[in-house]
């Protein structure tokens, strides 16, 4: 399935300005803006791929955007530890809406701020959805430094963890603390 980024990127250029007559997206700024757009990622971001690399150094074994279907709920985390049930998801700043480096657009608000709002929502809702099907779920901001993440990973890897009654199954890593 396409995102909305690859929708768009796919369309031909009448295509394109049919969407943006009906106004189902926002004319490009400039080419740069349309460009940086299209440039990003849906998976295989750079702190993601940093993270993957260096858990596999540590010998951990997992599978990367994994379609995991819970019912109706079908979630895509970046990186999936299917046996311990474990679902990390690396989340960009501007794209979830990060409490620290987050801002709200100020370019074709009409579009982007819903959108951003119903990311955040899909979030909590995939959060859910895993955590009722036995999953444990942990979000790591792209700001967070690699060390942390993967301690934050490891940790909840760690047998000792994987029965806990903690009612915080779901924890977004978030160090603003951190000096970053």
């Amino acid at each position: 399935m396409l995102t909305g980024m690859e929708v768009y990127a796919s369309m031909s250029d009448e295509a394109r300005k049919k969407a943006h007559a009906l106004g189902l997206y926002p004319a490009p700024l400039n080419e740069g803006r349309s460009r940086n757009m299209r440039a990003n990622r849906r998976s295989n971001t750079k702190p993601e791929v940093a993270l993957r690399s260096a858990l596999h150094r540590l010998g951990y074994r997992y599978r990367k955007d994994l379609r995991v279907d819970l019912g109706d709920v079908k979630v895509r985390p970046d990186i999936v530890f299917t046996a311990r049930k474990l679902a990390v998801f690396v989340d960009g700043c501007f794209w979830h809406v990060c409490p620290e480096h987050g801002r709200q657009p100020t370019t074709n608000e009409w579009y982007w701020a819903p959108k951003l709002r119903r990311n955040v929502a899909r979030d909590r809702a995939a959060d859910a959805a895993l955590m009722a099907a036995g999953w444990r779920v942990v979000r790591l901001w792209e700001h967070v430094p690699l060390e942390v993440a993967i301690e934050a990973v490891v940790t909840a890897l760690s047998p000792e963890t994987e029965h806990t009654d903690d009612d915080r199954a779901c924890d977004r890593q978030d160090f603003s603390d951190s000096g970053t």
